[in-house]
């Protein structure tokens, strides 16, 4: 479901800002290029999964999993050479690593999200241990998934730290954390856990922060209902082995009728038994609606970051408006708000001329910076409403385009199921009819 990495109309700026610090002025630029998408010029993709033990941080014992990346020029795979491909290792927090740090450094852009790291909406003959096989090739798929949306999205395939991370396995971390990310990342989750009440949002981003709210609340459940249909589909093919069971007891005293209960019996176990690679079907289509279940935080974050840059512009406005007022008040020496230093003016008198000269100079001061804060706080919010609503825009088609896909293949799906349940009592009919 990843984009193709189809060229997109989002004009991409100078990232300069947006990429890592002199540390990664020696990586291989040609494979980053303006203009066009990562995907377009290399070939990715998360190969296996291993688990492995070693200690931790902590210097403890502990059992992971690694998951192996290759990559190949597509100038290679295109001309018909074929290449050993580049290839290394990721733990699933160096993906975390990578996307936090896309999170900070484009705060614009709805960030791809990466697959579960615990296996949620499970139904119960399904593992909840992130280290079963069957889940850890699903993570696989996911964590594949999420390099190629990177790799196709047409401001973040252009970021070096990403093709660090897909070529160089040992190193990157530093070449992240010189960037100096973390220290954003820290005073962003403080900003946006804080609460606080935007006077003018833009209404487009409050629609859009609550469509995130109604997407999350809409796929959740639907995954619920899933994982409760799961259960009870499990029990009602398991329950057709009795058949198969019963048929096959029952023809061991019969003469004339006791092949054609047998072969009835052999076709219900091997129903009874399609339901485990069913299932593990369907999870796949449901680790798609996962996606979305997690994209729409990601979306949510980038309305929470508007009305953050909205409210610290507010602010500033706010605080040079009453700079200004002070100054008016102490020029013309006429109070028009009560104020504890106009009370005391008219207790004790008048501050010396010397003493007013000297506030008037630093009010000045105050006010020139202010109103250098509300210009610079006015272009970041313009500019990341302009971003953001781009790339909003993107996203809302790859989300219309991914979730007809999803939905389509598995009502497909769920029709093949149901035709091959009509196909199986048709056989034991045609063996009832034999008897």
């Amino acid at each position: 479901m990843a984009e193709d990495g189809k060229e997109e109309s989002v004009a991409t700026d100078d990232e300069s800002d947006h990429t890592a610090a002199d540390g990664t002025g020696s990586l291989n630029n040609t494979m980053v290029e303006e203009g066009s998408t990562l995907l377009r010029r290399m070939e990715i993709c998360v190969a296996e999964a291993e688990k492995r033990s070693g200690k931790n941080a902590v210097n403890m014992q502990e059992t992971f999993t690694v998951y192996l990346i290759e990559t190949r020029p597509m100038d290679a795979v295109v001309e018909g050479r074929n290449p050993a491909p580049d290839a290394l290792w990721r733990r699933y927090s160096e993906f975390e690593l990578l996307r936090n740090y896309l999170i900070v450094t484009y705060p614009y852009i709805v960030v791809p999200p990466l697959p579960e790291k615990r296996a949620e909406f499970v139904w119960h003959k399904l593992s909840a241990d992130n280290m079963d096989p069957d889940f850890v090739e699903r993570r696989r798929v996911g964590l594949e998934n999420f390099l190629l949306r990177v790799a196709s999205h047409p401001v973040l395939s252009n970021d070096q730290i990403l093709y660090h991370f897909l070529t160089e396995e040992h190193g990157w971390k530093e070449v992240v954390y010189e960037t100096g990310f973390q220290a954003k990342a820290d005073s962003r989750l403080r900003a946006l856990s804080a609460t606080f009440r935007v006077r003018n949002p833009d209404k487009r981003f409050m629609e859009m922060k609550h469509y995130s709210d109604e997407l999350q609340s809409h796929t959740s459940q639907l995954l619920r209902a899933r994982a409760r249909v799961a259960d009870r589909l499990y029990g009602v093919y398991k329950v057709h082995g009795n058949y198969g069971r019963v048929f096959s007891e029952w023809s061991a005293i019969e003469k004339e009728m006791g092949d054609g209960l047998q072969s009835a019996g052999h076709h219900m176990d091997a129903y009874a038994a399609s339901i485990d690679d069913i299932l593990e079907e369907e999870e796949h289509y449901a680790d798609q609606m996962k996606e979305y279940l997690f994209y729409a935080e990601a979306l949510r974050a980038v309305c929470r970051k508007h009305e953050l840059t909205q409210f610290e512009l507010e602010m500033a406005s706010q605080d040079l408006i009453s700079k200004k007022q002070q100054r008016e008040e102490l020029a013309t020496g006429i109070v028009r708000t009560f104020s504890f230093k106009g009370m005391t003016n008219k207790l004790f008198g008048q501050e010396a001329p010397e003493q007013r000269e000297a506030r008037l100079k630093l009010l000045e001061e105050l006010i020139a910076e202010g109103e250098d804060t509300v210009k610079e706080k006015t272009l970041e919010c313009e500019e990341h409403v302009e971003k953001a609503w781009v790339d909003m825009q993107r996203f809302k088609e790859q989300k219309d385009k991914d979730l007809r896909e999803a939905l389509i293949n598995y009502a497909v799906m769920q029709i093949s199921m149901c035709k091959k349940g009509i196909q199986v009592w048709g056989n034991a009919k045609e063996c009832f009819l034999k008897m």
